[in-house]
């Protein structure tokens, strides 16, 4: 693994842990073993490195989506169900950083915007392989419940992911009937 790699993964643990802000740089490199000039040789600044965090998290949930393209709206909520048990459900980790740096950070609030618009591309997909058709009203209602399922598994625990994925399978029913 490449220092640069070294030093998203660790900072992503640290971040996922302690937030983006309330930690400082020198605790966010010491799981790679970084200094601070390694950081803006790879990063030019502590934000680069956010971004590099948050884009690199978003690929692997991506990825990981994409391993079984074909399960429908379920395998999403199954896909959120193995991740935050693999990661911890401490929320998104992508709208965190949305919310810690939109005031400060143009280039993370948009390319936090740009992932959150990929993802709900690929539940538009979804949405129209398990319908035939696509159906951006049931798509957006979709995106609601995952977002929703990842922010309350923080308190109320993973069962609210099967809890969404039932609400979700129930609006396709529904418009099946359509």
């Amino acid at each position: 693994m490449s220092k640069r790699d070294e030093i998203i993964t660790g900072a992503m643990k640290t971040f996922e842990e302690h937030g983006f802000r309330g930690i400082g740089v020198d605790a966010v490199l010491l799981p790679s073993g970084a200094s601070t000039r390694t950081l803006y040789k790879h990063f030019g600044s502590r934000d680069g490195l956010v971004l590099a965090v948050v884009e690199q998290r978003h690929h692997a949930f991506m990825e990981r989506l994409r391993e079984d393209p074909e399960s429908g709206v379920p395998g999403l909520f199954v896909a959120l169900a193995v991740w935050l048990a693999e990661f911890g459900a401490r929320g998104c980790m992508l709208l965190r950083a949305h919310g810690e740096y939109a005031g400060d950070s143009a280039e993370i609030a948009e390319a936090v915007r740009v992932q959150k618009t990929e993802f709900l591309g690929e539940i538009g997909r979804r949405v129209e392989l398990e319908l035939g058709r696509p159906d951006e009203a049931l798509s957006l209602q979709i995106w609601l419940l995952f977002e929703g399922a990842t922010a309350a598994a923080s308190v109320a625990g993973l069962d609210v992911v099967q809890a969404a994925g039932e609400a979700a399978a129930a609006l396709l029913a529904n418009a099946r009937r359509k």
